[in-house]
């Protein structure tokens, strides 16, 4: 019994760190479409849910691109 949960465990934190890496080439792949050079791996998870916020926004693309650029300067 011990070594099915040592195992379910071990594949969960495998599983959750690889979902992590995609998630963060995925927002960086988003991010760039309005900010170019945008470097997401200084920004913390709050700051790229927020940045991610104003991508979904009905704004226009314009308008998303100089709030990303006002947010990230």
């Amino acid at each position: 019994m011990k070594r099915i949960l040592i195992t379910a465990t071990v594949a969960v934190a495998t599983l959750a760190g690889a979902a992590s890496a995609m998630t963060s080439d995925a927002n960086q792949a988003i991010l760039e479409r309005y900010a170019p050079n945008i470097q997401t791996e200084n920004l913390t998870s709050v700051q790229i849910s927020q940045l991610l916020q104003i991508v979904n926004s009905g704004d226009s693309a314009g308008e998303k691109r100089a709030q990303i650029r006002h947010f990230v300067n």
